[in-house]
């Protein structure tokens, strides 16, 4: 096992988010200054460590962070969290744009100080030991931030070299992810010669440089095709097969459901709910769907005369739900009432139900 210095390399450096920066830059003067509280017994960020991963990995308590605005009342960022992430376990954060879940995945990256409550990451309080953390942490930042001016590989090999690496073993490693990220024939190609789909690979592949024992995953395929994705989300199943720890947001239900052993939906910085996919499904919604469409004007007026047909009736602005055991059975009671949908759809129940039955919102808007 390599040791990972936590000084950045002399002469160029690799371009990095500014809100997920170098485990030797991001450290306040003010925090240097500060004595260490002692960690414990065993922990990631003790000299020599080589142990077993902390259960859980990341472990918060009535999370709060706040952003304060002089003359106007604090902004609620995060309100209360209270969330576990066991080793090896793929846990997501799903909720709509402006429900918290960046700013939480900032804190867990000991990017950002919490206002309030308990947070431990490795056994660790990032407040307190943010290199020692960010030294152990994979980073998938929203927006791809790859160095144009370099190659693939190139990106690889500084970002390693940012994490105090031997240039040797960066090489070897690069070579490695690339194979991972299915990018070998990629290699010499500038960054503004790939697809954002590679790109995106290349940005997962950079993250895994450091042998991370967590790697955070922000909107991981925000703005890809579905071709893209679903390629993306192989990859990503094969950390998981390795026993990567993966912590990812996603306002994508279809993304949470493939990737996801366990999730919890935040809306406007509050846990709504908390459980495996499957679980939350069978918790909030019915076995399937059927939607409906009778016309924007018509809508409301026709699920009104729908009540009874299933289990529930949601009314959307351009289709009315029906939440039923037996979705084909539901039509045929909608048809037998006299009413003739424009479009008709049976599927079954999504974690986009879920989110709407408790909220009384789309997931997506």
């Amino acid at each position: 096992m390599h040791r990972i210095s936590l000084k950045a390399p002399r002469g160029r450096r690799a371009t990095g988010d500014r809100n997920f920066r170098s485990p030797a830059r991001s450290v306040p003067r003010a925090a240097r200054a500060r004595p260490r509280l002692p960690g414990p017994p065993g922990d990631v960020g003790a000299a020599g460590y080589g142990g077993a991963v902390p259960e859980p990995v990341i472990a918060a308590r009535d999370l709060v962070k706040r952003y304060r605005a002089k003359g106007k009342p604090d902004f609620v960022a995060v309100d209360g969290l209270s969330f576990e992430v066991a080793p090896g376990e793929s846990f997501g954060l799903l909720g709509p744009n402006g429900a918290g879940k960046s700013t939480t995945m900032k804190m867990i990256g000991a990017v950002s100080t919490r206002s309030a409550g308990e947070l431990r990451i490795l056994g660790l309080d990032p407040d307190h030991y943010g290199p020692e953390i960010r030294s152990r942490l994979g980073v998938i930042p929203q927006q791809d931030n790859l160095d144009a001016e370099l190659n693939a590989r190139e990106n690889l090999y500084v970002y390693g070299r940012y994490f105090g690496l031997p240039g040797k073993v960066c090489a070897q490693k690069a070579d490695e992810l690339l194979a991972f990220a299915q990018l070998e024939d990629k290699a010499t190609s500038k960054v503004e010669q790939l697809s954002g789909g590679m790109k995106r690979r290349l940005t997962i592949a950079r993250g895994l440089i450091n042998d991370p024992r967590i790697l955070l995953l922000d909107e991981p395929t925000t703005g890809l095709d579905p071709q893209a994705r679903h390629v993306l989300w192989d990859r990503l199943f094969r950390l998981k097969e390795r026993g990567t720890t993966l912590v990812l947001t996603t306002h994508y239900m279809d993304e949470a459901e493939q990737l996801c052993d366990r999730l919890i939906v935040v809306d406007k910085g509050r846990i709504m709910a908390e459980g495996s996919p499957a679980a939350l499904i069978r918790a909030h919604s019915s076995r399937e769907v059927l939607e409906v469409r009778f016309g924007s004007d018509r809508n409301e007026e026709a699920a009104r005369s729908l009540e009874g047909v299933g289990d529930r009736v949601e009314v959307l602005p351009d289709r009315v739900l029906v939440y039923a055991h037996d979705g084909e059975a539901a039509l045929e009671r909608v048809v037998a009432a006299g009413h003739t949908p424009l479009t008709s759809l049976v599927r079954r129940s999504s974690l986009e139900d879920v989110f709407l039955r408790l909220t009384g919102r789309s997931l997506i808007e």
